[in-house]
C-alpha cells in the first residue's frame, strides 16, 4: 500500500511556522518571514518528516504489542484448573 504525503491541517501549519519564527528570531536572532518559514517547513516534512512518521509506527507498534501482551495474560488467567482432584 502507497500512502500519499502527509497533509497539515492548515491551522497545525500556522502554528508550526509561528514556533519556526519563534525559534529563528529567540535562538539566531535572525527574523525570518512566513513565506520563508512555510518554506523551511516543506522541506523538514518532505525530506525528514519520513523518520519521524516512521519512529511514531514503530513506537505504535510497540504499545500495541505491549498491550497484546496484556490482554494475553487477561485470558490465561481466565483458564480454568483442569487437573485431576
Amino acid at each position: 500500500m502507497i500512502l500519499s504525503e502527509i497533509e497539515l491541517d492548515t491551522s497545525v501549519k500556522a502554528e508550526i511556522v509561528g514556533r519556526l519564527q519563534k525559534y529563528f528570531l529567540d535562538e539566531l536572532e535572525l527574523e525570518i518571514g512566513s513565506f520563508d518559514a512555510e518554506f523551511l517547513l516543506d522541506f523538514i516534512s518532505k525530506e525528514l518528516g519520513a523518520y519521524f512518521y516512521n519512529q511514531g509506527l514503530a513506537d505504535a507498534l510497540k504499545t500495541f504489542a505491549t498491550k497484546m501482551d496484556d490482554v494475553s495474560e487477561s485470558i490465561y488467567q481466565l483458564e480454568k484448573d483442569t487437573s485431576s482432584r
